[in-house]
């Protein structure tokens, strides 16, 4: 069984940091695409960040040059450093990757449970 966890999620005042953490843990033969997505409060679900195994990085406009997106393959980790952060990205924060099991030829979709972050003054 595959499980996503993500950590580092809290309060910060505005204009500070943060760093998420997502690591995939269980039956794992390989991972594809890692990303990051985002819900707040009363708003759909949307992509922030993805990393594929290749270069191409997408970040979402809002976050451009603000968040950094980056994985650890040998620990099957993303992280998203989060800087200059504002109010509006208030939201509780989602790991999502595309893992293949061992025995099988396809990718499924896995999400975790999701990390809570407050930008506030």
């Amino acid at each position: 069984q595959v499980q996503l966890v993500e950590s580092g999620g809290g309060f910060v005042q505005p204009g500070g940091s943060l760093r998420l953490s997502c690591a995939a843990s269980g039956s794992i033969a390989s991972i594809n695409a890692m990303g990051w997505y985002r819900q707040a409060p009363g708003k759909e679900r949307e992509l922030v960040a993805r990393i594929p195994t290749g270069d191409s990085i997408n970040y979402a406009d809002s976050v451009k040059g603000r968040f950094t997106i980056s994985r650890d393959n040998a620990k099957n980790t993303v992280y998203l450093q989060m800087d200059s952060l504002k109010p509006e990205d208030t939201a509780i924060y989602y790991c999502n990757a595309y893992i293949r099991t061992p025995y099988v030829v396809y990718f499924t979709n896995y999400w975790g449970k999701g990390t809570l972050v407050t930008v506030s003054s």
